[in-house]
């Protein structure tokens, strides 16, 4: 079993900034690839970026590259999201998920593809 737990969450102006982050923990983190989801109201959940267990690559979708950026931090067992530019588009509640297979090759984009989920938190971007 793996736990996650997001935070950072919060209302920011557009323009604005925030960091999430995302910490595990019940099983080695270092070697499962990581992603991060959110889900705005009344839409499905959708893939915002994911980091490979080395951090050596990261694959984001086209509605926030450029803007948003992932890392991870193995040794702390976390993961990252640095959310720059942000726009009231961006309001939702933010997931990050666990792909559970060992040393995985690819960052997957479906939510189905990731196997533990945390809470999620909620940004909320002003206008």
């Amino acid at each position: 079993q793996v736990q996650l737990v997001e935070s950072g969450g919060g209302l920011v102006q557009a323009g604005g900034s925030l960091r999430l982050s995302c910490a595990a923990s019940g099983r080695p983190f270092s070697r499962y690839n990581m992603g991060w989801f959110r889900q705005a109201p009344g839409k499905e959940r959708e893939f915002v970026g994911g980091i490979s267990w080395s951090g050596s690559r990261t694959d984001y979708a086209d509605s926030v590259k450029g803007r948003f950026t992932i890392s991870r931090d193995n040794a702390k067992n976390t993961v990252y999201l640095q959310m720059n530019s942000l726009q009231p588009e961006d309001t939702a509640v933010y997931y990050c998920a666990v792909d559970s297979r060992y040393s995985g090759t690819k960052n997957y984009t479906t939510e189905y593809e990731y196997h533990y989920w945390g809470q999620g938190t909620q940004v909320t971007v002003s206008s």
